[in-house]
């Protein structure tokens, strides 16, 4: 269970701020386009090279003025040229992160859809009796009592020879269930922090159910 513990806890870190992201990369991509169409069009409307009348014009203003900055292709100065590629060059290393992105969030669902599997997997292979033993347990480590053999003969109404043989089988069917003994005598039984790192009891009897 080591393995599913590190990828839930991976999953669960990493979930709420990759929703946001996911949020955001939509808006993005949905508003990049528009940009876009919209320089696209003030370009045109608003060619580089502009015509100015010049024989209501004195002479000096027919002149050309002069201008500090480079002049490249097409009357563009090169400054600005340079902006624009550097833009570019910016734009795409943001779409290549967004879409690192969406790639990885498609990893962790993935990989939360196999923890639930196996989950459920797992749980649909108990009983009523033994899912009803396992509850017991988990529900009475929540709250704070110390499982042993006796308190869940109490508590399930069953007998310890009963619960015996359901731990016995919960554990033979792959169930995380630790036993260990007190004072070299008492049997204490403790639900793995690892799984209840990864689900609630509630999630794992909702999994169970489906």
């Amino acid at each position: 269970m080591d393995y599913l513990k590190e990828a839930f806890l991976k999953i669960k870190k990493d979930m709420e701020h990759l929703r946001s992201e996911i949020s955001e990369i939509k808006r993005t991509l949905q508003i990049n386009p528009t940009n876009q169409q919209i320089n696209s069009t003030n370009q045109q409307i608003n060619p580089t090279n502009k015509i100015f009348p010049t024989h209501n014009l004195p002479l000096e203003a027919v002149k050309r003025p002069n201008i500090d900055i480079s002049i490249g292709n097409e009357g563009v100065p090169t400054n600005q040229q340079t902006n624009q590629q550097t833009n570019q060059q910016t734009e795409k290393e943001g779409e290549t992160d967004k879409i690192s992105q969406i790639r990885r969030v498609s990893e962790i669902i993935d990989s939360l859809d196999s923890l639930k599997k196996e989950i459920r997997s797992k749980f649909k292979k108990l009983t009523s009796q033994e899912m009803k033993v396992f509850t017991s347990i988990y529900q009475l480590e929540e709250k704070g009592f110390i499982v042993d053999y006796s308190l869940l003969a109490q508590n399930t109404s069953l007998s310890e020879i009963s619960i015996r043989d359901y731990v016995r089988k919960i554990i033979n069917k792959g169930i995380p269930l630790d036993k260990k003994k007190q004072d070299n005598k008492k049997i204490i039984l403790t639900i793995p922090q690892n799984l209840k790192k990864i689900a609630t009891i509630n999630t794992i009897t909702s999994l169970r159910e489906l």
